[in-house]
């Protein structure tokens, strides 16, 4: 399977837009969605002629092996090893003694890199599209409070702040701190991750495309008279009656061995009080710590996050 998924570019200057789908793979939503955003821009020019494209967007999958197999991962969680310390590691490991995740860490990192080394774009957007295994609103995190915070907001979406604070090893996290850096080709980078819904609801796909279009808007890829408004009303009717902006309070970490089992029926944005019985695994109950409202329960049986708790 071919890593690249497609690219766009204009023939004006602009930045590098990299969206990545897949980096889970039982989440096909995004895979998709950038699929018919390539077609969509292919035939944009067509159908009006003052249409123009600044910069370049690129699609890429990110786990392709546990994409193609349907399965969160292979061997270890991709979106939770991007750290230096693994980056030093994984570095002098021999390439037949790499997992599965280890090497598509390595080949992502690679097909960044070159995008970034072709281009002449002075910023790289980096848009991490994913799903829930939980029904219930959608919602972006921003990499940082400044100017990936500004793009987060173009998306007409909750915005969950200090998420990144509460997982280690994220994608996102890792580029906007400067790791996907090439030498003589220095980029801004800014990150923003997409949740457009449950895997398996087919309007992941479309909240998913239009998550893409705003985000093009938003950094000047596409001029605003270009977008049509529809993207805008998709994402404000999923967002409506959900906060603009929560701050993560608690995460649930959890390890295979802990037989987690998130009690059914909880969905994004529910609220759950103190004290609220929310879960089991082989300790016994597990309980809310804090009154607010939970995100992202698992209901899959590959995750190391049991749930989120956001104010």
């Amino acid at each position: 399977m071919n890593r690249i998924i497609g690219t766009y570019a204009g023939t004006e200057p602009g930045p590098l837009v990299v969206a990545l789908g897949g980096i889970h793979g039982n989440e096909p939503a995004g895979v998709h969605a950038l699929e018919e955003v390539f077609r969509m821009l292919v035939r944009e020019p067509t159908l009006h002629p003052g249409f123009t494209f600044r910069g370049k967007l690129v699609g890429l999958i990110g786990n392709i092996p546990a994409y193609q197999l349907g399965l969160r991962f292979i061997n270890q969680d991709l979106n939770r090893i991007w750290t230096d310390a693994n980056l030093r590691r994984i570095e002098l490991t021999p390439d037949g003694q790499l997992d599965a995740e280890e090497a598509q860490f390595f080949a992502i990192i690679a097909a960044i890199q070159a995008e970034i080394r072709a281009s002449q774009a002075d910023s790289l957007i980096l848009l991490d599209l994913h799903t829930t295994s939980a029904d219930g609103g959608i919602f972006c995190i921003p990499a940082d409070k400044g100017p990936s915070l500004a793009i987060a907001k173009e998306l007409h979406t909750p915005v969950i702040l200090d998420l990144f604070e509460g997982i280690e090893g994220a994608i996102l996290r890792f580029a906007v701190d400067g790791n996907l850096q090439v030498a003589h080709h220095p980029v801004q980078t800014l990150g923003i991750a997409f949740e457009a819904g449950q895997h398996d609801d087919p309007l992941s796909v479309s909240r998913s495309i239009s998550a893409v279009i705003n985000c093009l808007r938003a950094v000047g890829c596409i001029r605003p008279e270009d977008v049509d408004n529809c993207h805008d009303t998709l994402l404000r009717q999923y967002s409506a009656n959900l906060p603009k902006v929560t701050h993560l309070r608690h995460v649930h970490h959890i390890q295979p061995e802990d037989e987690f089992r998130m009690r059914p029926g909880y969905v994004n944005f529910q609220s759950i009080q103190q004290g609220e019985h929310l879960a089991d695994d082989i300790y016994g109950p597990i309980r809310a710590p804090e009154t607010g409202m939970i995100l992202m329960p698992l209901y899959q049986p590959k995750g190391t996050d049991g749930f989120f708790v956001v104010q």
